[in-house]
Order: structure tokens, then sequence, then C-alpha cells
């Protein structure tokens, strides 16, 4: 299926060649005239939706995010189609789900090394290069393909690291000095001072920050640490009422080893354990989100200056949203709301009308592809499974926009033992199918929206299960998703990494 979708994408590039071509056609003068916009597409790792002050945070303040927000839309109904970061950053660049662009693990990273490759051909960067774009990334890639056809490339190898990041620019190595983050910012701003201004750009602008091992700069080594930060109401439920696949899950905030040197010992009571690990990442997670933010600051202030913030298009989201102690969770992978949800926010002051707050229409990771597509004036390909949310931000919502979507999470067994699980979210339920052990959840969203009453099997809402279950067969074969790929249960592998199903 996924080699199906990328032959039939790029047999559609050759129309984006010539319509390039014809855009082109009368050289410089033409491209100083061209009023498609700018792309600055801005992403982080594991940013929980929570975790912004736009979004309601009173003890993290993010003011250059919020200005994203206040001068265009903030969508509060935000979601990955995989919470994982592989999958997940393929479907953004791809507008595929990730059983169809074939990457559905985080690669050889979690021990699967016969992941196919990213065909970067495919990707919405490549598309607008071909159609005049200046295309660019700077910062964290995390794709198991190298990132090709950009005109401009300063990635991080893998995860990265915190401080001095080694660094490819161009294809050649190269290292930062001081934070990540900060060396990020400067790449991003050298891509814009440096760009050719005879056409627009498209640039990919992606931090390694919030991602696990949450290792501030100096400067806000400090913050937060007089500040109490109480954790979420749901911190210590027993999730012994859940489905087995869930339990097994190895997420728990009172186990993680993060903080032992600074002396959460494995004896300590669970509940000492939980509050004291808590308390050290919250404030981690928070510090170097403030460093996100200072640099996202440094971008905007330099487009205002160079007057191109009018009709540049700016998208912040995250590759996953991020559970910060909610279920007594740290990590992201599972389908409950706190991992699915995802910052979404998008500017564009020529034709989006500022401050929107927009809590219904549900948009998706694959969405931002056709998005951008389309606000580049070109087709998106029909074989997108996202849609272009431009008419949404614009006043102007689609009488068909979804009402519901499919989630998939594939990767199994590896780093934190969850289960591959299928499921479909609408405006107000959610099922949930689990594997190894085969279970289902059924949550009411209105009723219960920190999703801790199961109510599958009960006679009140059998007619609604069974509309969705229905329903999430329906999802998977609109986006032709067939079989588990890889794992078979009960391959020998299941113990290499995680607990044994009992």
């Amino acid at each position: 299926m996924a080699v199906t979708h990328r032959r039939r994408i790029i047999q559609g590039l050759s129309g984006l060649a010539a319509l390039s071509a014809a855009g082109c056609a009368t050289g410089g003068r033409q491209a100083r005239r061209d009023a498609r916009p700018n792309i600055l597409f801005i992403m982080t790792d594991d940013h929980a939706q929570s975790a912004l002050s736009c979004y309601g945070n009173t003890i993290l303040k993010t003011p250059n995010l919020d200005r994203i927000a206040s001068g265009g839309v903030r969508f509060n109904q935000g979601f990955v189609t995989n919470s994982l970061c592989l999958p997940s950053r393929a479907s953004y660049l791809t507008g595929l789900y990730s059983h169809a662009h074939g990457m559905t693990t985080n690669g050889e990273e979690s021990g699967f090394v016969n992941e196919p490759f990213l065909d970067n051909a495919t990707t919405y960067p490549n598309m607008l290069r071909k159609a005049g774009y200046y295309t660019g990334v700077v910062g964290k890639w995390h794709v198991n393909t190298p990132p090709d056809g950009y005109d401009h490339t300063a990635v991080l190898p893998g995860q990265g690291q915190y401080f001095d990041p080694q660094i490819i620019i161009n294809g050649r190595m190269d290292r930062g000095s001081g934070h990540t983050d900060d060396v990020i910012g400067e790449q991003a701003i050298r891509f814009l001072q440096h760009r050719p201004t005879d056409k627009p750009f498209c640039l990919l602008y992606q931090f390694k920050a919030p991602h696990r091992g949450w290792e501030p700069a100096p400067r806000f080594a400090n913050a937060f640490a007089d500040v109490e930060i109480a954790p979420p109401e749901t911190f210590l439920e027993d999730i012994h009422d859940r489905p087995r696949a869930v339990q097994l899950a190895d997420m728990l905030i009172a186990d993680m080893a993060d903080y032992r040197r600074r002396g959460v010992t494995a004896e300590m009571p669970y509940e000492e354990r939980a509050r004291r690990n808590y308390e050290f990442f919250i404030k981690d997670y928070f510090r170097v989100l403030l460093g996100v933010d200072e640099n996202v600051g440094k971008v905007l202030d330099l487009l205002d200056r160079q007057g191109l913030s009018e009709n540049t298009v700016v998208v912040y989201t995250s590759d996953n949203g991020f559970f910060l102690g909610d279920h007594g969770m740290f990590d992201k992978r599972l389908i409950y709301e706190q991992s699915i949800k995802v910052p979404m926010l998008v500017r564009h002051p020529a034709s989006i009308a500022p401050g929107q707050v927009n809590d219904v229409q549900m948009v998706l990771n694959v969405d931002v592809a056709p998005t951008f597509m389309d606000f580049a004036g070109l087709e998106p390909d029909p074989h997108m499974h996202g849609r272009s949310w431009r008419p949404v931000v614009q006043g102007a919502v689609p009488a068909d926009w979804r009402k519901d979507f499919l989630y998939q999470y594939f990767e199994f067994p590896a780093a934190h033992c969850v289960r591959p699980h299928r499921g479909v979210r609408t405006d107000r339920w959610k099922l949930i199918r689990w594997e190894f052990p085969a279970a289902w959840e059924l949550y009411d969203l209105h009723t219960d929206p920190q999703e801790q009453t199961n109510l599958t099997g009960r006679p009140e809402v059998a007619e609604v299960e069974d509309r969705l279950r229905s329903r999430l067969d329906a999802l998977r074969r609109e986006v032709g998703d067939g079989d588990l790929p890889g794992y078979v249960p009960g391959d020998p592998v299941e113990l290499r990494h995680c607990k044994p199903v009992n």
C-alpha cells in the first residue's frame, strides 16, 4: 500500500514542474511580483498541548508562541494520527497515515532494521521547491532518511544532543556551540538572512526540546525553582482496572530512572518516587520550552524587520503530545488525549483574521502537507489522506469537514512496551482496540474528559459501541489500513524489551 501511494504521488510531480516553469517563465521579475506566501513550519518534539500559556498554562509563559496564536488561529482540536516521533514526522511531510508512507516505528533506533525509507520526492517541501520555492530544514530531523531535495539543510544526526550538538550542514558534519535549540535558532536566522529574495521560501524550523533528557540552557537552569507545580488530577490514578495492554506499558513517572542522580531511588515508596520524579521532570520540561519560545521570538522578530510577516504562513505544532503526569505517566504513544493532542497554531495576516480560537474542527498532522500546498496555489495530491484546512482558518468551513478520525500505533516490542492499538475519536466518543492481549475501551469525552470510566460492554451504550466499531473498520478501509505490520503474536522478541503478557 505504501509503495502504491508513493508511486501515485510521484506521477503527480510532473504537473508541479510544469506549473513551476509557467510561474517562473519571466525569471526574476516574475518572482519579485510573486504573491504566493512564504511558509514557516515550526515543530517541537513531545510538546503537550497544555504546556503553552495560550492553551491556559498559568505557570509556563510562552509569549512568542502566543504571538502566533493571537495573530491567527489556535486549534484546540489538533491531533496526530500516530503519537510516535518518526511516523508522525513522516505524516507531516507526506500527508499520509504511517501505514501508507511505510514508517510505522522509530526504525533502527528502536531495533527495527527493515523499516522502509522516506521518499523525499513525495514530501511537500520537495513539491514546493519544484514549484519555485526556496526550501530548507534546520534542527531536529529524526527521520530514517536524510533530507534530500532541499536548497539548504542543517540537521541534527538522530536524536541530537542538548549541548554543543553535531549538525550536518548540507551533507557535511559540523558542530554547534552552546545549547542545541539556540544553535537551531541561529541556523534558522541564517537561512532567512541568506535566502534569495526573488522567490518565496519554505523553512522547516524544528527543535529538539522538549524531548527526554530535558537539559535546559544555563540561563533557564533555575527557572521555577521556588514554584510549586501541582500534578494533574489523575496523577495517582490506579491503572489496574485498565486493559492489560495498558498495565504492561512502561510509562509510569514513579518508575522513571532519570532522576536517581538527584536522589530518587527505586527503594522509595511509590507515591514518594512519583512526586519527586514529577517535580524534577516538570520543571526541566518547562525550562527547555523557555528556550524554544525565546528562539521562536527571534525568528518572528526577523520576519517583522524584513517586512515578511504579512505574507508568511506560520504554523506551530509538535510531532506528538506528551503525558505530564496524566494517569501517572510520561511519554506518549497511547491513544489517550494528552498523547494524541498537539498544539496547532497558524497565522497568515494577509488572509487569516487574528484572535481566532477554534474549538470545533479536528485538524490532523496529515493535513499540514495539503494545507501548505493549498496556500502555495498547488493542488494537493489526491492520494494524500489529509485535507487542507485553509478554508477553515479563512472562515469558510466545508460542510463535509471530518467528524472523526482514525488513530493507529504499531511499534512493538520496543521502548516503553506499548502494544499496537487503533481507535476512532469523534467529538464526543473514543473507541480503542488493543492488541496483545486483545481488549476494548470506550470513553464518553463529554462526561469523562479524563478517560477514567471504560464503558465498553455496558448495555446503555451498546448502540454507540456497535456504531463506533463499524466506523473504525470503515476508516481503516478509507485509508487502506490492513493487517498489523511487522509483529506476529508470540514472536520471542517480545521478551527482548518488554514485560511478558501473562
